[in-house]
């Protein structure tokens, strides 16, 4: 495998953004900006044994820097959404930045999707990393991150780690939109979710503290069946967030599948994160993509492996607080294979 790198843009402040590739020896390849350590492309062989580009991006750093959607980028201090942007650590009550409505979303205004990293090459891969200083958009502790991102056999591996000096929450994962025919919607894709219980939104994709089963609802992927079976149905659970934008609760590894008749390519998820986000694109508005490419409304879904959203205000889920000094690691590894 070789690793280049190429100057990729500048930001509207003038800061440069540059663009990591990792190649492999059968031609698969993964670019990754500095920017939001943002996965921009990542091509697979597909059944006709030509490249797919299976994640949706852009041509320039102005077109990362302007539209929404977070495309390819890690997310933080907190991915998903808080409530009112408001929490209480240690008997003090902390009020973030608002940028979702009445919410917290993604880590604020200027979340870790709007950082340019700092980049070392490491074996089979790029480390990014920054400081985050305390009070950065409300969050205490200056938190240091790395996020390192290797590719090989297959296997593209995001692995996370930060370590703060006073008590915080964390909750970082990766918002690409994955498509894995490359263009058009992904209705078709087939999908297994290894999870028997969801957390309940409200009409703000916030959840309402309810957890319950998977069966009988739009949400039950524990078989496999096409995204879009249900997508449009009057399910609660769909209808609220226009398309699929809840937190599966993961009971087993992997954490889901996907598959496309179309490419041939099977793409396997598995973390050591207790939920993921699945999310269909439901707000994406058409949209000029890279390479001359068109993104609309369902033109990728994202799988966010993460803590459940606004758990630091639900005590009774799996704790998102880091305490002082202690270590958080984290990964998320996705795999790509041809269907048999």
């Amino acid at each position: 495998m070789s690793i280049t790198k190429r100057f990729f843009g500048k930001l509207s402040d003038g800061r440069e953004v540059t663009a990591f590739k990792i190649t492999n020896q059968d031609g698969t390849e993964a670019e990754i900006l500095d920017y939001g350590v943002t996965l921009r492309t990542l091509k697979i062989l597909d059944k006709n044994n030509n490249f797919i580009d299976v994640v949706l991006g852009y041509d320039t750093a102005e077109e990362y820097e302007q539209n929404d959607g977070y495309f390819g980028a890690v997310v933080g201090r907190f991915a998903n959404r808080i409530r009112g942007g408001k929490f209480v650590l240690n008997g003090t009550q902390y009020s973030l930045a608002l940028n979702n409505g009445e919410n917290h979303l993604h880590g604020g205004k200027f979340g870790f999707n709007r950082y340019v990293w700092n980049a070392k090459e490491v074996e089979n891969g790029i480390e990014f990393s920054i400081t985050s200083p305390d009070g950065d958009e409300g969050y205490p502790g200056k938190l240091d991150v790395t996020v390192t991102v290797t590719f090989i056999n297959g296997e593209l591996t995001l692995s996370y780690h930060a370590i703060s000096d006073k008590d915080t929450i964390l909750n970082l994962t990766n918002h690409s939109y994955f498509n894995l025919n490359g263009c058009g919607n992904i209705l078709d894709h087939l999908l297994t979710v290894n999870a028997e219980t969801f957390t309940i939104n409200d009409s703000g994709c916030l959840p309402t503290g309810e957890i319950v089963s998977v069966k009988n609802t739009a949400m039950d992927f524990l078989s496999e069946r096409k995204i879009g079976e249900l997508i449009e149905s009057d399910d609660p659970s769909v209808k609220l967030c226009g398309g699929y934008d809840s937190n599966f609760i993961l009971s087993k590894s992997p954490a889901a599948v996907v598959r496309s008749k179309e490419s041939g390519i099977v793409m396997t998820v598995t973390t050591n994160q207790p939920g993921m986000q699945f999310y269909t694109a439901n707000k994406t508005t058409k949209r000029a993509g890279k390479n001359g490419a068109e993104y609309n409304r369902r033109s990728g879904f994202c799988m966010e492996t993460q803590h459940f959203p606004d758990s630091i205000n639900h005590p009774e889920w799996p704790t998102c607080i880091l305490k002082a000094g202690e270590e958080f690691k984290s990964f998320t590894k996705y795999s790509f294979l041809l269907d048999k």
